[in-house]
């Protein structure tokens, strides 16, 4: 709460003074007696007693409306946010090697699900000091032998996370492979037609009547981006991975791409005889990575352990920046009626006390 006209309560000082000219004795009118003795033994009646309240009623009066006249009023901050953010699409190898064991402080787990949590600390933030990206437009395309869109670009990154959550690796062997050609192909064409699907879906939200909580009509795609991540080299699709990338870079899309495994990895085998670890062969084609984000104006980083790949997302996380400019304003609602009404009603309570209860004569 606060005073418009703070100015006005200086007003209130003189109060005291009405409060003193209105209770000092004035000559009023009068009938003469030749004695008032006997009169003056008379008791004072709670009439006479309590007319000062008059006085004290009017004074009440004018205080309130000198407040009313500061006008207090109570400012609501407001905020408007514009956003600059970054469109990314997550490209996920989920291929029968994404299975092979990985090192996640000190637990051991698949490549696959060490993948998904350190995913998951860099679209909500978490660990490795990763920030997280709240305001960027982020999707989610999985690949084997084919690329299926499992989200597509969404501001609201809880439902992200539930189908990043759900991914597994591939079971059936007519599904294993790795088409890393055709799933940047995909996601490139996703982000080139970004733009075009945000306003299609605005306008059926519209249209149905709700309002649209994950499009923001001022956001702005700042920039395009692909994280890609496989531990094999292309063996299944249409596109090569070189044309899928000269495709991105001809749409203005940076490829970051993210090598995952170690020279001495290795699976778990359940067996009649027991458990037992058994190396695999690296499959990693290191060369075609690196040409892919050189070409695109990208990165690549091999990651061996979860602590690498943090770090490669973490150096992501700083390249790929988003701007938010927020600008606040207050919007002030009046308060000044209450105290008008108030003095109001004292006035009005004082206007029939003095003709009913208190009145006198002459």
């Amino acid at each position: 709460m606060q005073l418009y006209s703070a100015w006005a309560l200086l007003l209130l000082l003189i109060i005291p003074v009405l409060g003193w000219l209105m209770l000092r004795k004035k000559h009023t009118a009068a009938v003469t007696f030749s004695s008032v003795s006997s009169v003056r033994d008379c008791p004072v009646s709670w009439r006479v007693r309590l007319r000062s309240l008059m006085v004290a009623a009017r004074l009440i009066c004018i205080a309130l409306l000198i407040i009313a006249l500061a006008r207090p009023r109570k400012g609501t901050v407001l905020s408007e946010i514009n956003t600059e953010g970054v469109a990314i699409e997550i490209v996920v190898d989920h291929s029968g090697s994404m299975g092979n064991e990985m090192d996640y402080q000190g637990e051991k787990l698949n490549r696959l699900e060490t993948l998904k949590k350190v995913l998951a600390d860099f679209i909500i933030g978490g660990k490795g000091g990763l920030a997280g990206r709240g305001g960027d437009l982020l999707g989610l395309i999985t690949f084997a032998r084919y690329p299926d869109t499992v989200c597509p670009l969404v501001l609201s990154h809880n439902v992200l996370l539930e189908f990043l959550k759900n991914t597994d690796v591939v079971r059936l062997r007519n599904e294993d492979g790795t088409a890393i050609g055709d799933a940047i192909a995909l996601s490139a064409a996703r982000l080139q037609k970004v733009e075009e699907e945000i306003q299609q879906r605005n306008r059926r939200i519209n249209k149905a009547g709700i309002a649209s909580a994950s499009e923001k009509p001022d956001f702005k795609i700042k920039s395009k981006a692909i994280i890609l991540l496989t531990d094999g080299q292309n063996n299944a699709g249409r596109y090569s991975p070189m044309q899928a990338a000269e495709l991105a870079k001809k749409w203005g899309i940076k490829i970051y791409t993210v090598g995952i495994g170690s020279g001495q990895a290795f699976t778990t085998v359940q067996t009649m005889m027991g458990t037992f670890k058994m190396p695999v062969e690296q499959d990693l084609d290191e060369p075609l990575l690196k040409n892919i984000a050189e070409t695109t104006g990208g990165f690549y980083g091999r990651a061996d352990d979860a602590d690498a790949l943090h770090k490669i997302m973490g150096k992501i996380d700083k390249l790929e920046k988003t701007e938010v400019k927020q600008v606040q304003f207050t919007q002030y609602a009046e308060k000044f009626g209450p105290w008008a009404f108030a003095a109001m009603a004292v006035l009005l309570f004082e206007m029939i006390a003095s003709c009913t209860i208190f009145r006198k004569i002459p």
